[in-house]
């Protein structure tokens, strides 16, 4: 458990400069007819000379043998207890895309999905489609009009993104709609306490309206619900650890988790290489203490099962390392 107290007390204003640099998905195991990893098959000069003249661990962000998600392993990372204040994929999906969150919204994530003549799902994501696609579906959602609350819909990227309903007495502890399988019908919206009853009518509400504006649509005709919650108002960043602290990431998720401690998101584009990441940092160097980079495809090539893409991914973050480590931080 976070003891904040004792981090106010035990940090000092002196300063200095912390970069949290965080390759995403970096394990691995060998594949195919490789016998090492992807990591230990990549040519890592700089890497490795930061293991040999540093100090090497292995961290359990939540604890032994759980496997945690993005939000809070990387909650923990920053010193937070992702137990003790757990936070919703929603709340993270709205915050990532710079939405206005109000501690009274219930956010969830949103993938648009297909389903077949029998109303079963077909596939999770909709073949993927693009943000391009996805645009004029997400307007029409926006449209949607629920009873006694407001109702918002964002676009993410692709076939994601994020629902928010603002009103009065709202409780996000709601169970998600997506069965994680295809095969199955989307699941009705179950509270998980008295206390979110009425709240889960209200998302039904909501899918069912947004059921008929899809029906005629390809291969986007249905939508799933993860991750409701609403924001936990935690101590921001730089009042426990005194440390003015910048977020440098280009998936929206993790802009998200940094805006939720009260970081700066620094500005990126969506086709930014780790060198364009690593540019950014410099440009900023003066300006904050620390800084929190974050590296995803790492993680989408090894979701991909791509071995030699994300050896290849590895490299580049090594080959433009030198701009992290000319800057000397501390």
């Amino acid at each position: 458990m976070s003891d904040f107290r004792l981090m106010r007390q035990l940090a000092k204003n002196e300063g200095g400069k912390i970069i949290l640099l965080v390759l995403d998905g970096l394990g691995g195991m060998p594949m195919n007819e490789y016998v090492e990893t992807t990591l230990e098959f990549a040519e890592t000069p700089n890497m490795d000379r930061l293991a040999a003249e540093g100090t090497l661990g292995l961290s359990h962000p939540i604890s032994t043998g759980i496997t945690p998600g993005s939000g809070p392993a990387h909650l923990s990372l920053f010193g937070y207890d992702p137990l003790g204040t757990p936070v919703g994929r929603g709340v993270l999906s709205a915050l990532g895309i710079g939405f206005d969150l109000k501690p009274e919204d219930v956010a969830a994530r949103g993938n648009f999905c297909t389903i077949d003549d029998s109303g079963f799902i077909s596939d999770r994501r909709a073949g993927r489609i693009s943000s391009e696609e996805a645009s004029p579906l997400v307007r029409e959602l926006d449209q949607i009009i629920i009873p006694t609350v407001d109702a918002f819909v964002k676009q993410v990227k692709e076939y994601r993104f994020t629902l928010v309903l603002r009103g009065d007495g709202l409780n996000g502890m709601l169970a998600d709609t997506d069965p994680q399988a295809v095969g199955k019908a989307p699941l009705p919206v179950r509270a998980l306490e008295p206390e979110a009853i009425h709240t889960a009518e209200l998302v039904q509400s909501w899918l069912d309206k947004a059921s008929e504006v899809l029906r005629d649509y390809h291969p986007a005709n249905m939508v799933t619900l993860r991750g409701f919650g609403q924001d936990p108002v935690l101590p921001k960043f730089d009042e426990v650890y005194k440390l003015r602290a910048a977020c440098v990431a280009v998936y929206p998720m993790y802009k998200g988790v940094s805006r939720l401690v009260g970081m700066d998101v620094l500005k990126t584009g969506a086709d930014f290489t780790p060198r364009d990441e690593f540019k950014v940092v410099a440009d900023h160097w003066d300006d904050y203490d620390f800084f929190f980079v974050h590296i995803k495809p790492t993680d989408s090539r090894g979701e991909d099962g791509n071995f030699e893409a994300k050896a290849a991914v590895i490299e580049s973050v090594d080959l433009a390392l030198n701009g992290l480590l000319d800057l000397n931080p501390d």
